[in-house]
């Protein structure tokens, strides 16, 4: 109890000092700056678009700017006169992958973002980045913000019926979890309100969030589609759905998602959130998750459990998936020449800042995929997509398959490292 007390003294500078930047520079509404991602396999641009202003701000008052530089790319808020950092964070996009597919090698798309931030009380300058091919960031996009501008668009979110699942205290002391209905008519309310719940349990079945369920607020809205369910592009299933989801992304029948950003983020907006979930109702088997971003799963398959908690892995922590064998549209993912960002996965170019530390000295590097070692976290060959040249930390995991018990000994340890950014702890 002594050592937990003077560790808090020591961090309450550190505290009063984010605390402190908060009140100064935000107010406790969010800024939403709308864009297009844009280009092909080698080329990426900006498209700025609207700005909003929303109701609510549901992140850390003093967690500010990442410190875990995890994500394909990057935001961050500049005050504009000091030109000191305010506020960043990382984030993932449909759009990365999208560049690793055959069919961006011949063609250009653009794929709808927004960053997020708290509301600024005085004019900044906001940089987009994206990472690199050997790993470092680099600014693609910059512009003046000035909070008082009149075309910043400050309108009440629609008042979609919404319902709390979880509370457990102020969003900004919390990780705030908003599941939004997709393929759910008016009269299958009660369905979703039902498949909300009975999903918010299977999170909280499965270690470390079992045991943080006291640090998670979860709230539904409930936007009704006009039919049921989503569509199924290689089956010819067109349903018309509120936010436009859909199987078959990237011409593989399992991975579900949605490129109607815009939508979503404009239902989200009804409550506070840090993450977003889309629950889509349908029996197929299939989802998606992105880091900062957004998580899509299927609401009624037997392993909707196994993929609900496996999407917010990559959602919510920014955790790789670490399979290998099985179908992607993906080009070379990865650059084996460097380290990858998910802290999850590594080329061993610089193992010790993954968990090099949590390898004993009796476990051979790299580590064979044998019974002696199925409880061991080592360094397993095989995982982000490739058979050779990327590691990962277990024989098996929540990330590498939907046979595991649970999350590894290492990516439990990163997912409570983010809750606990999440928390001020």
């Amino acid at each position: 109890m002594i050592r937990q007390f003077v560790v808090f003294l020591l961090l309450l500078p550190i505290i009063a000092e984010g605390q402190t930047i908060f009140e100064n520079f935000f107010s406790d509404y969010s800024m939403r700056f709308d864009f297009l991602l844009g280009g092909n396999s080698n080329e990426v641009m900006v498209y700025p678009g609207q700005i909003k202003k929303e109701p609510h701000w549901a992140g850390s008052h003093t967690n500010l700017t990442d410190t875990f530089n995890y994500g394909t790319y990057r935001f961050r808020i500049f005050n504009l006169s000091s030109g000191a950092l305010l506020f960043s964070k990382g984030f993932c996009t449909l759009f990365q992958e999208w560049q690793t597919t055959a069919e961006a090698k011949n063609i250009n798309k653009t794929f709808y973002q927004a960053a997020v931030f708290p509301y600024p009380k005085n004019k900044v300058r906001l940089e987009i980045d994206a990472r690199q091919w050997k790993g470092n960031f680099k600014t693609i996009y910059k512009t003046e913000i000035d909070p008082d501008n009149y075309f910043i668009i400050s309108e009440k979110p629609f008042p979609y019926e919404t319902a709390t699942i979880l509370e457990n205290g102020k969003p900004e002391k919390k990780v705030d979890l908003v599941l939004l209905s997709e393929g759910y008519t008016e009269t299958e309310k009660d369905k979703f309100l039902n498949d909300a719940s009975r999903i918010t349990g299977y999170l909280f079945d499965e270690e470390p969030f079992k045991s943080n369920k006291m640090n998670f607020n979860i709230r539904a809205v409930f936007a009704p589609s006009e039919e049921t369910g989503t569509d199924v592009p290689g089956e010819k299933i067109y349903n018309n759905t509120l936010l436009n989801s859909t199987f078959y992304t990237f011409d593989i029948p399992r991975y579900l998602t949605t490129s109607d950003m815009k939508t979503i983020y404009d239902i989200a907006a009804c409550v506070p959130y840090d993450h977003i979930y889309v629950l889509v109702n349908t029996e197929r088997y299939g989802g998606g998750g992105f880091y900062n971003f957004l998580s899509v799963c299927s609401s009624d398959h037997q392993l909707t459990r196994e993929v609900f908690v496996h999407e917010f892995g990559h959602g919510f922590a920014g955790l790789g998936d670490e399979y290998y064998t099985s179908e992607v549209a993906y080009e070379n993912f990865y650059n084996i020449k460097e380290e990858p960002w998910e802290p999850n996965l590594t080329t061993l170019v610089n193992f010790n800042k993954k968990w090099k530390s949590m390898v004993s000295e009796n476990t051979p590097v790299p580590t064979p995929r044998t019974e002696g070692f199925s409880n061991t976290v080592g360094v397993f060959e095989g995982g982000g997509y490739m058979t050779e040249g990327i590691y990962s930390p277990y024989m098996d995991c929540r990330m590498k398959s939907n046979n595991a018990k649970n999350f590894c000994p290492v990516c439990s340890g990163v997912i409570q490292k983010i809750i606990d950014l999440h928390c001020d702890n």
